[in-house]
Parts: structure tokens; sequence; C-alpha cells
């Protein structure tokens, strides 16, 4: 064993062990549904999972799998096969993935079980509107889009009207596709535990603001997977409580992400999936550590608008004034609060070539960051699913230009 070995195994959250056993039992679970009489409901990763948990509906999250894709290094044989089947290059490499595989049952696990209906909220984005009619015209299942208008300033009355009078077109749909009403007291029980996640969530994502980080924004991305896919459940709720521990006794025992952690940095965007190692090697190697971004933290950004006593009604809320459905103005007052909570020395902006609505207002958002700290921005440009659209040795000479400026500046 040689002397960095033991460092490492310091280094190593033990709670991804459960979290992995976790995953596979809810995808057990999913595959199975119909051996066990139960239905299966696609939906988009900005939808409200709520009502289905509350109704034993089993979410399955295309975007998820398109995340699995990416990490499992499928994702450009599957894009290549989309854009045969005749969809643009331009097109969502998250989509393409998904469309690819359902034609073939491809990707990691053999592809996700066929749908019983498909759960659609354009808060992420358009490109679901077009992706999921696809999906469902596919599968021959009933679709529900809920339209969330984006919130370029504030709330208005009017869009709260609009908004919560399609929650209750969406239990309406939910009930007709099984057959059954949705119980009140379960609807509320999961509005609780949905909070609590959430809140638990964000509790473990400010454990970084702690000097040395006990973990990165990679280990974020790969805790994230429960908040999205079983919030609203105790099982989410018990994990992130025993992250936490974790995570406060690596903060006594000053166990770090990143050994000699020196500088820290603010990711912006999605993850480049298929480049999680190299780039976290990449920033390690410079002492720099990925303390916060702003995609994990989406899911507990929104929780200020929840009422647990009123959870339907501040639902439509709290899904509409997600991180992304906001102006550009708003984005970059979440960005100036998270550099300076995590006290960070740089910001790393990913120009995600798939994700439209996330990567069209950067320069606006880094010309304000520059602006109003004077803190240093890098801009890689890249997909999250498709290497294709990566340079790796141009990332390499941009990362070693950007880290640095930052220790000049220090």
């Amino acid at each position: 064993m040689t002397d960095t070995e033991p460092q490492k195994d310091k280094q190593k959250i033990k709670a991804a062990k459960r979290m992995r056993e976790i995953m596979t039992a809810y995808y057990m679970d999913a595959m199975t549904a119909r051996e066990n009489n139960k239905k299966i409901a696609w939906i988009t990763s900005g939808g409200p999972v709520e009502p289905l948990i509350a109704m034993d509906i089993i979410p399955v999250y295309p975007e998820n799998h398109g995340a699995m894709i990416g990490a499992s290094k499928m994702g450009e044989d599957l894009c290549v096969k989309a854009e045969e089947m005749g969809y643009s290059s331009d097109l969502c490499s998250y989509a393409r993935a998904d469309i690819s595989c359902a034609q073939i049952n491809g990707g990691p696990i053999g592809g996700l079980p066929k749908p019983d209906m498909l759960i659609c909220c354009n808060n992420i984005c358009g490109t679901v509107l077009k992706w999921y009619e696809v999906q469902a015209r596919h599968f021959k299942v009933p679709l529900f889009i809920l339209d969330t208008p984006v919130c370029h300033t504030e709330y208005s009355p009017e869009i709260a009207t609009y908004v919560r009078r399609q929650i209750d077109d969406y239990i309406v749909f939910l009930e007709t596709a099984t057959g059954r009403k949705l119980d009140p007291d379960q609807m509320v029980q999961v509005g609780h535990l949905a909070l609590k996640g959430q809140k638990l969530w964000q509790k473990v994502l400010t454990t970084t603001t702690h000097k040395p980080s006990p973990m990165s924004a990679f280990d974020a991305f790969f805790f994230l997977a429960l908040i999205v896919t079983l919030r609203g459940t105790q099982t989410a709720v018990d994990f992130y409580e025993e992250l936490i521990l974790e995570m406060e006794e690596r903060v006594q025992a000053g166990i770090s992400s990143v050994p000699h952690e020196k500088y820290r940095l603010l990711w912006d965007n999605l993850p480049v999936w298929y480049q999680l190692k190299w780039l976290s090697k990449k920033f390690s190697d410079h002492n720099a550590c990925l303390v916060a971004d702003t995609y994990t933290s989406a899911w507990c950004s929104s929780i200020k608008y929840i009422d647990e006593n009123n959870f339907l009604d501040s639902m439509a809320e709290a899904y509409t004034r997600i991180y992304l459905n906001n102006g550009v103005d708003k984005m970059a007052d979440q960005v100036l609060d998270m550099i300076r909570l995590y006290d960070v020395d740089g910001f790393v902006m990913h120009s995600n070539r798939s994700c439209k609505p996330y990567s069209f207002g950067q320069m606006d958002i880094m010309n304000i960051v520059r602006e109003k700290t004077g803190i240093p921005v890098l801009m890689l440009e890249a997909d999250m699913v498709d290497p294709r659209s990566f340079s790796l040795s141009q990332a390499d000479t941009r990362i070693d230009a950007f880290m640095e400026i930052i220790k000049q500046k220090g």
C-alpha cells in the first residue's frame, strides 16, 4: 500500500455505499412495478413529484438516466443514433440519449421501465415539451404538461392563480390514470417529508462553508439523486440525516475533500458527466476545491416559498420560482449570495451546449460577478452528455491559466 492510499481511503465518503444501495433498490422497484401492481410516471427533474409519491406512483427521471448515460461514457453513441433518427445535434443531449434509448432499451441499465404516464413541467426549459410529446407518442401513454411562466421580475397574483389551477388539474389527471382518489392526509405527510428532505439537503450543501470543505461539488452531484428521485419519502430524510452526521464528523476530524485545500471555487451549470473524474483531479492538483454549485442547490433554493401547512398552494409558487425559471438578474443575485456564503476565490462556468436556459444568460452573469466581486471567472465550453463538444486539451490549458490568475491574486 502506498502512502497516498490511506489518505484516499480517509477522503472517501462512507455514505456513498448506502446511496448506491438505495438507488439500486429504487430502480429494482421501478423495473418490477407491473408485477407489484404499481404505476410508473416519467417526470421532468423540475416537476412536482410529491403528488406521485402520495399516490404510490413510482417517479422515473429520464434526465437522471441521461446523467447516468453521460457518466458511463455512452452518450456519444446514443446521441449519434438519435441524429440518425432525424433529430438535430443541437437538441439537448439528455433528450437525444433518452429518445434513442427508448428505441433500443439501451444505456447503462438496459433502458428505463415503460411509463404509464408522462409528467412534464417546463420550469427548467422548453425542450422538455416536445421531448415528452415524442415519448408519449412512442409509448402511447397520456401526457400532462404543467406550464410555469418565467418569473423575470416577480411572482404575480395572475401567475399564482394560473399555476395553482394546473395543480388541481394535475391531481385529477393522476386520479384518472390510477382510478383512485388522492388521500389528503397522505399528501400532507408527503409534503412535510419533502420540505424536511430539502432542508436537510440544504444543510448538507452548507457544510462546505467550513474550511477545509468536507466534500466537494463533485460529491454533491452524486448525492443529489435522492432529493430529486425520492423527495417526499422517509428514505431520503433518513439518508440525508446520516450524511449530515458524516459531514460533521469529517469537519471535526479535519478530513477535507481536497488535500491541502487552498482555493475555493463555485461551479455554474450542469456537470460534465463524462469528465467528472478528470475535472476533479485537475482542480485538486491545483489545491482547489469546488465547494458549491448552482445546480445541486436548485433543489433547495425555493423552499422559502413552501408553507408545509398549505403545501399544494405554496407548491405552485415553489415550482414556478426555481433557479432556471427566474430572470438573469435574479440568477446573478443568487450567484453573488453563494460567492459570499462559501467565500470562493473563483467562479467556473460551464457553457453547456445542451442546456440553453442555463447557458444563454451566462455572459451577463459573468460580467455582473466580475463587476461586483472582482474574482476571476472561467468559462468552459462543453456538453453534459455528448463528449464531441468538449476539448480536453483546451479545458486543460484554460484551467491552468485560470488557477494561475487566482494564485497571483492570492
